[in-house]
């Protein structure tokens, strides 16, 4: 069981590479017209709204399950992006589309995070992508280890106790969203607004 943090930490600080201005090629699960999963992120902003500004709530169209890093558009080769996402489609066309259940939620030292599962069927897809990167650059950044799929409906925007926000989650008891998970999706994300928004760069449909 997730030990419940005591300390919020600002999710919005800059990261080693990250400012204004920069965009990143990485690979996500995201939630286009999935209404039950955003039946849900509505009904959490909802129940959070009373907090204010130690929240960040996330947008129906912004929700995201994080998947694998590439790297920095102007860093990485955009050759290199074209052929990941070609040994991609190879890989993540064996893997079969599969519903995914999303929540319920824990308190995370910088967000509320809503487990998901399977979460096996989750790291297939991740696996598979790692492996298109690894054919392509020859190494895959970021870890293998550590990862653990979920999807954030708020981010903390400050630092302070954690107690506020626990006893609006523990007050709660939402049902599960069901989202069909058919394709993973390679997009250039930034944080200039506090908020992680993205185009599309390819979407790699499963099998």
């Amino acid at each position: 069981m997730k030990t419940q943090p005591e300390v919020m930490r600002n999710h919005w600080y800059w990261r080693p590479g990250w400012s204004v201005g920069r965009r990143f090629y990485t690979w996500h699960l995201t939630f286009e017209g999935q209404g039950d999963v955003h039946r849900l992120a509505a009904a959490y902003r909802s129940v959070l709204a009373p907090l204010g500004d130690m929240v960040t709530p996330i947008p129906d169209r912004w929700l995201h399950l994080t998947m694998q890093g590439i790297g920095f558009v102007g860093e990485a080769r955009e050759g290199d992006i074209h052929a990941i996402v070609d040994a991609a489609q190879v890989r993540l066309a064996t893997i079969p589309a599969f519903d995914l259940q999303i929540g319920p939620a824990v308190l995370d030292p910088e967000a509320v995070l809503l487990n998901v599962h399977p979460e096996n069927r989750v790291r297939d897809i991740r696996n598979g992508i790692r492996d298109a990167i690894g054919e392509v650059l020859g190494e895959v950044p970021e870890k293998a280890e550590g990862f653990t799929p979920h999807v954030s409906v708020a981010y903390s925007a400050g630092d302070g106790s954690a107690e506020p926000i626990a006893r609006v989650l523990a007050e709660i008891d939402l049902t599960p969203a069901r989202a069909r998970i058919s394709a993973a999706e390679l997009i250039v994300i930034h944080r200039d607004n506090q908020m992680y928004e993205w185009e599309s760069f390819a979407t790699v449909p499963l099998g």
